[in-house]
């Protein structure tokens, strides 16, 4: 179940365009709160809701460096995520290549 909370938690983090645009800034290399907000064309308030929210999600980390706030990827999370997804992916691609099977063995019995 812990695993479930995780994951939603992620994929909840994940559902909104301006948290995937500070993923792939971060993506760059660290970066403060005031820098993200400016890329973002939002205020310093706004964008730090939106980074803890990721923080949350164990998709960012962030250190008080001073008197700003510095924030980069924690992809621990992320590890999870693509764990989860690649089952799907296994599971649909036996489908899809048991489909291809029935497809070239009716066709050879149509000739």
């Amino acid at each position: 179940m812990v695993q479930r909370e995780a994951l939603d938690q992620v994929f909840a983090a994940l559902s909104d365009g301006t948290r995937r645009d500070i993923l792939v800034r971060l993506g760059e290399g660290p970066a403060t709160v005031s820098e993200l907000a400016e890329r973002a064309g939002i205020t310093v308030t706004g964008l730090a809701k939106h980074v803890k929210v990721l923080e949350e999600a164990g998709l960012v980390a962030t250190e008080k460096v001073g008197r700003v706030r510095q924030c980069r990827l924690g992809p621990e999370r992320l590890t999870d995520v693509t764990a989860w997804i690649g089952r799907y992916q296994r599971l649909w691609e036996r489908r899809m290549d048991g489909l291809d099977i029935y497809f070239t063995l009716r066709k050879g019995t149509e000739r």
